[in-house]
Order: structure tokens, then sequence, then C-alpha cells
């Protein structure tokens, strides 16, 4: 039976709605989102990149990062009014190079706006992870006074390796949370809050149920968003752990999978497949 109720759309973007080595995203799946928004339907997204890096990848139009969980949930809006926010402190930072000081190879980066810093680790290592970072970054000595909007754990390894650095940053840094989107890059969470609690304060704000979300992902940093809502939703090629977590499961990011699903959410037409 066809769902006509649903009142939230959020999705992850790399690899969901933007396939590797795109810049932006597809004319059509700006369209499907600016439909969903006309016809009164919330739609954002639910990324580990900060808000101000995400315009770019929407042709520039603020519209789409208006309703946002960002920076994996410590940044979250809805039509854009910030209503949660929590920075990494210093205290913070300094317990993950602690950590990470006996970890061969581990590198920290830090994000205050849309500028990369290089904190510790080496430039290779980076740019052998996230090619456009190890591009851009800026090396700095020492941790940011202020703190930061963002920070990130990189190393040179496999699918295996990502998974053992994850394990050992959640092991011994407190306070803090940590997870994986992808090879050698881990995202850093206040501990207790990610993409899933977000997911629920949106409700909560909109005024919806969570059975009225639908909510899109691929990787293992998108677990607490599919976990939350009944109606999640995979793209094929998703990690095997957010493969199952999800409740339902479309095509590829590169055929414009979940633009069609929203396409079918604002006719109302959609009917989830498992």
């Amino acid at each position: 039976m066809p769902r006509t109720d649903i009142k939230l759309i959020l999705s992850d973007i790399d690899g969901t709605l933007l396939p590797k080595g795109q810049k932006e995203i597809s004319e059509r799946c700006a369209r499907a989102f600016r439909a969903a928004n006309a016809a009164g339907i919330v739609c954002g997204v639910a990324t580990g990149r900060g808000r101000v890096q995400v315009a770019p990848i929407f042709r520039g139009d603020e519209s789409f990062t208006a309703t946002a969980i960002a920076t994996n949930g410590a940044q979250v809006y809805l039509n854009g009014e910030m209503l949660y926010e929590q920075r990494v402190s210093p205290e913070s930072l300094q317990k993950i190079l602690d950590v990470i000081a006996d970890y061969p190879g581990a590198g920290l980066l830090c994000f205050e706006g849309a500028t990369p810093l290089i904190v510790a680790g080496t430039r290779e290592d980076l740019a052998n992870v996230m090619p456009v970072y190890g591009e851009t970054a800026i090396e700095v000595d020492g941790i940011p006074e202020g703190g930061v909007s963002k920070a990130n754990c990189f190393l040179d390894t496999d699918e295996a390796g990502t998974a053992a650095l994850v394990d050992y940053l959640n092991e011994h840094v407190e306070g803090l949370d940590f997870d994986s989107p992808m090879r050698g890059y881990t995202n850093t969470m206040p501990a207790g809050w990610n993409k899933g609690e977000a997911v629920k304060l949106l409700a909560e704000r909109i005024g919806c149920t969570l059975d009225q979300v639908v909510v899109f992902g691929d990787a293992d940093n998108d677990l607490t968003m599919l976990r939350a809502v009944e109606n999640s939703v995979a793209v094929a090629g998703a990690t095997p752990a957010a493969k199952a977590a999800a409740r339902w499961h479309i095509g590829r990011c590169e055929d414009d999978a979940v633009a069609h699903a929203v396409e079918e959410i604002v006719a109302g037409t959609w009917e989830p497949m498992e």
C-alpha cells in the first residue's frame, strides 16, 4: 500500500545522493528535493560533512541545507534555524591526539568552516584516503585554541583496519563516539549523540511521528539513523551493516535511486520494497 503520510525526508550525501568522483548532485535529484519541499514535505540532508561544505554539492543552492543534519549530528538545522550544535573542544581534541600517538600512521584532521587542518599525521597518508583534503589541507602546529566544528581521524588502511581504528578510538577516548563513513576515515561525535538522535530531534520539532520519516543511507555512519525510523532505506552498494540495518532497499546511487523514491513519495505512489 502506498505511503501518503510522509512528513520528513533525510538523505546521506556521499554514496547515497552523490556518486563517487562527482562534485554535484544530478539535476533530477535537485528537482526531486525541490518538489518535496514545495509539496510541504520537509526534505534535507544527513551527512558527516560540515554544513558549509554541502552547498557547493547542491550547486550553491542553500535551500538544500535549510534542513540539515551535519557533521554526523553535531549541527542540526530546521528551515534555516539552528536547533543544536556541539563543537569539539580543545580538551577533546587533546584526548584524541594522546590516543592516536600510540597508533602508528593515524592522523587528525580538523575543520573550522570549510578549511581542513592537519593537526597530526602526514599529508601523503591523508591524500591516499581523501585526495581532495590532501590537496587543500593546511598543516598546523597544535590544536586550535577555540576547538573546532568537525574532527576526523584518518589512516591509510583497508576496511578491516578502519574498523579496528574505530574500535580503538571508542575504547580509549572518553566523552566521544566514533564511526566511519568510508575506508581510512572516521567521524567524531559527542558521546550518545549521532545522526539517529538528530533525526528524532527534527521529527519532534516538525511534529511528526518517526514512522512518518524516511531516511536514505549507505555507510556505517548511517547506522544510527537507519535504526531510528521505520522507513529506513539503503541504496544498492551499501555496506553490509547499512544494508542489514535498513528495512527497505532501492537501486544504485549512480542511477538516481533516491531521486526516484522521493518523486514517488511526492506523488503519493511510494511502495517501499524489502
